[in-house]
């Protein structure tokens, strides 16, 4: 069924027509969204856009074995699921380890060997028994592409990489053939590396990241970072990499044995402020917060579990403070558990049709619709816009505005104290906005002067979280 080609065979026949990428029609034309293009930068170098200069707020989720270990019929009800709940990316592994096979039982490379791809020369696309790996991997990008959302691949995960498994060279003509295949289809965001320091294997992350650069213009990428550490840290400054990311991890305040300035526990607004202070400006964002019902730690599946209370703090806290974006996980969805499994991990409970369904998931769609409900790309954070102390840890407030707007985060719902004075215009109009579910409730007009203080509804405690709105 399968024949194997060299990467040179592959350019070779690819132009002269000879490797198809038949890609089967996914779905009715009831899920057809407009035709996607790829992200930029914005000018002011925080935020992204589309190709028309439209906002993009990155509402990710974490589909890590996506392309690994559903069916495809599986991974339109998936894809279903989060264009409802407004996810507009899928992080995914292309290899999750070099010997990986999909659930079809395909092998995507040969003898493990990245530089080997395995792919299927003049299939039948009515003949399902002639796809391959890599056709798998093409009707899940185009069937995203068709709902709205971007596919955010990293090529190769970090621990085969640590493990000796990809050679520079290897790195270099398996990122041309990455290049080749998915340089036309506009949905594609590279992930460099999965899980890993840049400081480990550095040579073949800036292969990688050099060939993918060099051979896919049209596309943004970064370096998907170890728990704890950022993209920046070793490639700020490398001319492949376009917006920094950053992995917060999976532990709390006491869990957290970090050393240095990275010692930062629950605090993943850090990150973002550290990124914010580099030059050149870079968008930024926390690409792997705790994962909703993931126990805290990880690795004791006695341990509490992340809630969708957790979720939001961390999305509001990243994002108030300069994020341009937020990646959403839960723990049997990002590793796709199904019954039968053998390898479920983290103390897995569920299979990832029902946990879809977890709160968390279906409240992330807010904070994406409440930061394009006003002018975007002059946003900035501004905490002297709160008088008196701001706190720490779960009573810290976050503050952030526009022209014309300023927002203000309690994850405690305490009280929060303005300088008015430091907004323009007359009269301020105030609202709650409700994370939970998306609402607002009006407040009244004040005057623009002095210091305010606004009460949040119910009380004190963690989880009661509140924006509060102010529109000048």
């Amino acid at each position: 069924m399968y024949k194997f080609f060299s990467i040179a065979a592959l350019a070779a026949l690819a132009a002269c027509g000879g490797v198809q990428q038949q890609v089967e029609k996914t779905a009715d034309t009831e899920t057809a969204a407009e035709p996607l293009k790829p992200l930029k930068v914005s000018p002011n170098g925080r935020y992204f856009m589309t190709a028309d200069g439209k906002p993009f707020f990155w509402l990710g989720d974490t589909g890590w074995l996506l392309f690994s270990k559903l069916k495809r019929e599986e991974a339109i009800q998936f894809l279903d699921d989060r264009k409802q709940k407004g996810f507009n990316v899928i992080q995914v592994m292309v290899l999750h380890q070099a010997k990986v096979k999909n659930a079809y039982g395909d092998a995507a490379l040969k003898d493990g060997n990245v530089s080997m791809p395995v792919t299927t020369e003049g299939n039948n696309p009515d003949d399902t028994t002639q796809y391959d790996y890599w056709d798998h991997v093409d009707f899940i990008v185009k069937a995203a592409a068709e709902r709205g959302i971007y596919i955010a691949m990293v090529p190769i995960w970090g621990s085969e990489v640590k493990a000796g498994r990809v050679k520079v060279e290897q790195a270099k003509q398996y990122a041309g053939f990455l290049a080749d295949r998915y340089r036309s289809q506009d949905n594609i965001v590279w992930l460099n590396g999965g899980d890993i320091k840049g400081s480990d294997s550095t040579a073949v992350w800036k292969a990688l990241g050099t060939t993918l650069h060099e051979k896919d213009t049209a596309h943004l990428m970064t370096f998907h970072p170890r728990g704890r550490t950022t993209s920046s840290l070793w490639f700020h400054n490398e001319p492949w990499l376009h917006f920094n990311m950053f992995q917060s991890g999976h532990r709390r305040y006491n869990q957290d044995t970090s050393k240095g300035d990275l010692h930062f526990g629950e605090d993943n607004w850090k990150y973002v402020e550290m990124d914010y202070a580099k030059q050149p400006a870079r968008p930024t964002f926390d690409g792997e917060p705790s994962y909703e019902e993931i126990p805290q730690g990880l690795h004791d599946s006695l341990e509490v579990r992340w809630t969708d209370n957790d979720v939001r703090r961390y999305a509001y806290w990243s994002v108030f403070a300069g994020g341009c974006g937020y990646t959403y996980g839960n723990n049997a969805v990002m590793q796709m558990h199904r019954p039968n499994d053998t390898d479920g991990n983290y103390g897995v409970t569920n299979y990832w049709y029902e946990a879809m369904k977890a709160p968390g998931a279906s409240q992330m769609v807010h904070i994406k619709n409440l930061m394009l409900s006003r002018s975007y790309f002059d946003r900035v954070p501004d905490q002297s816009l709160i008088a008196g102390d701001v706190g720490q840890r779960y009573d810290r407030l976050f503050a952030t505005r526009g022209n014309n707007y300023a927002m203000f985060y309690t994850y405690t719902g305490r009280t929060i104290s303005v300088n008015m004075d430091k907004l323009t215009g007359k009269k301020v109009k105030a609202s709650w906005f409700n994370p939970r579910d998306g609402k607002y409730t009006p407040i009244g007009t004040f005057e623009n002067k002095g210091v305010q203080q606004f009460d949040a509804p119910g009380e004190v405690k963690a989880g009661n979280d509140w924006v509060l709105c102010l529109d000048f």
